[in-house]
């Protein structure tokens, strides 16, 4: 790396530092001004034409590539010491372009909780028409349609027009997507509302960011970037890594005006006239201790920064299916005849498994009950009155208490993936298809919904290239371990129901000798041992007041400062019920809106 910094002549209006799915929204938006002129930052490449990114079927092969920022977390207590991969996305498009696809929507009582701590202007009512505006639904034919259950799509979620593309993945050949509809109808948990709306709960297929016509992933870099590159008022720059924000003292409030980064082993500084909007982290605000230990010069002291880390936890079980279902577990173990066929039918056709991603089949389920016939409401609230909130994080789950008591709120979530999965690597491995067993498999999986608790990340040198201490504290509250434990005890119950279980294998072979999770104790043990991230971090600049652990206000902009304003999902002051994906993108169109009104 040079010693020198070379000053570049351009100034820009606004500089975005992180050219993911927030922050390429953003600049979209922002660059319909002719007048106004953009620059975006980004430390990855420019994976446009890259197969890994477009492909659906590819996205597996993103985690632990040069795609992913390959982050871990310290050993988590609470998971048997295990350190847990946390992938993010490192190339143009951010998270959004190697995710899995699955679109997926959080809960209008999960969304009015932000303003009830305090950020007003932050409702359901409000951010609905942001949820709106982002992507366009393409409904299949009224025989698919008809296949996937797909009754509750409404005129507003038709009419919905924005650059991202949505799409349903699951055929009337597939014969699974249907059973996962139809089971949850015969055990009286259908689908009881809209998923775009924010109020359902219960089995649906659901939807994923896959163009329709052209069958490859629609991200923030085809959506949002990609048709509007050749904007004159708009440069993107891939393989800058920001070093620093430069800040002068203005009338109480310091003003971000200089940017440094690094591009190539050389150091560049240029100027900034409005607004530095950053979608990445913060540089010299945090706590004055940690910076300090770290010889780097405090910009403002907030120990709120890097605090109230969330995340979602998974895991599931993968049961043997019966001779002749068609599954994926051929392409998952990389067999070559399956993958020349799949490549042969998507290159030429637009068809077959390499159009799937992730998951098409979803639901959001209530706390199952300790039998069919329990009362489950009462069980809840003896479960939430056995394990209070510390003093520290009464504010948060006091929140969640309320959404959790609110009627037809999921408590966790459940969903189906057309391959097996193995959960009992250790740590070296990139993900959880690796060392798979013969044979063919459908995995039933279990995630958190909202979750009670908190961790931190932390930078550890004042050298930008070096990775953070990340520390979910992962089940540190009690009642995340005992909700998962059930929704993941369910699954047992939800292979033995049919049309489901028509197609499952008696006594057949599962994912692990231990995968078998009747009573309580057992699914905890099971959850201890093999619960990865969703890879939804959230929360760590928090729109919260300051005295209740805030970084930035309800207009994102960071306390202490005039014109830096976050952008990501770590402005998320409570994670959504659901992938953060959908919510990024709100989030980020709100944000477009809060800059355009505040020249």
């Amino acid at each position: 790396m040079s010693t020198s910094t070379t000053e570049l002549d351009t100034s820009y209006d606004f500089v975005i530092i992180g050219g993911g799915t927030a922050g390429l929204t953003v600049a979209n938006r922002l660059s319909d001004d002719s007048g106004t002129n953009i620059l975006v930052l980004e430390a990855g490449g420019n994976h446009l034409a890259d197969p890994r990114v477009i492909v659906p079927a590819l996205c597996m092969q993103a985690p632990g590539s040069e795609l992913d920022w390959q982050l871990m977390t310290v050993p988590q207590e609470q998971l048997k010491n295990r350190k847990i991969r946390q992938p993010q996305g490192r190339l143009l498009g951010g998270s959004s372009g190697i995710n899995n696809q699955a679109f997926i929507s959080p809960s209008s009582t999960g969304i009015d909780a932000w303003a009830r701590l305090g950020n007003d202007g932050w409702t359901w009512a409000d951010m609905e028409p942001y949820y709106r505006k982002f992507y366009t639904l393409s409904v299949p034919d009224e025989a698919t349609s008809q296949h996937l259950g797909l009754d509750y799509i409404t005129d507003a979620d038709k009419a919905a027009r924005g650059p991202v593309q949505v799409s349903y993945t699951g055929i009337v050949q597939d014969p699974l997507s249907k059973a996962w509809v139809d089971t949850f109808k015969g055990m009286n948990h259908g689908m009881a509302g809209d998923p775009f709306s924010c109020k359902s709960v219960g089995g649906y297929a659901n939807a994923a960011t896959v163009d329709q016509s052209s069958k490859t992933r629609s991200y923030a870099a085809t959506a949002y970037y990609a048709p509007i590159s050749q904007r004159t008022n708009l440069s993107v720059m891939t393989g800058a890594q920001v070093e620093k924000i430069g800040f002068s003292e203005g009338d109480g409030n310091m003003i971000a005006n200089t940017v440094y980064f690094n591009r190539e082993g050389k150091s560049f500084r240029l100027g900034v006239r409005k607004e530095v909007i950053l979608a990445a982290g913060l540089s010299g605000i945090g706590n004055s201790q940690i910076l300090m230990s770290l010889d780097i010069p405090v910009v403002i002291d907030n120990k709120n920064v890097g605090e109230n880390l969330q995340d979602h936890l998974m895991t599931g079980i993968s049961f043997e299916v019966n001779d002749g279902v068609m599954t994926g577990d051929s392409l998952m173990r990389q067999e070559p005849e399956a993958i020349a066929a799949a490549t042969d039918m998507y290159q030429n056709h637009k068809a077959g498994p390499m159009t799937v991603g992730g998951i098409a089949s979803h639901a959001f389920m209530p706390m199952p009950g300790s039998s069919p016939m329990s009362n489950i409401d009462a069980e809840l609230q003896d479960l939430l009155q056995q394990h209070p909130s510390d003093p520290k994080n009464k504010l948060h789950y006091d929140a969640i208490c309320k959404i959790l008591r609110t009627p037809d709120e999921g408590t966790g979530a459940l969903f189906m993936f057309l391959a097996q999965t193995n959960l009992h690597n250790n740590e070296s491995a990139k993900d959880y298809l690796q060392n798979l067993q013969p044979g063919s498999f459908i995995s039933l999986g279990a995630c958190q919904a909202h979750v009670f608790s908190r961790g931190m990340s932390h930078i550890v040198s004042n050298k930008f290239s070096d990775a953070p201490n990340i520390d979910p504290r992962y089940f540190s509250h009690p009642l995340d371990l005992e909700l998962l434990a059930r929704h993941v005890q369910f699954l047992e119950r939800l292979a033995r129901s049919p049309p489901l279980a028509d197609y499952i294998k008696p006594n057949g072979k599962r994912n692990h000798s231990t995968a078998y999770v009747e009573d309580l104790a057992a699914a905890k043990d099971y959850v201890r041992t093999t619960a990865l991230s969703c890879y939804h971090p959230a929360g760590t600049c928090a729109m919260l007041p300051r005295n209740e652990g805030g970084v930035v206000d309800n207009r994102l902009i960071v306390y202490g400062t005039k014109n830096l304003r976050v952008v990501d999902a770590s402005v998320m002051p409570l994670i959504p019920r659901s992938n953060l994906q959908s919510t990024v993108y709100a989030v980020a169109e709100r944000a477009a809106d809060l800059i355009r009104a505040h020249p």
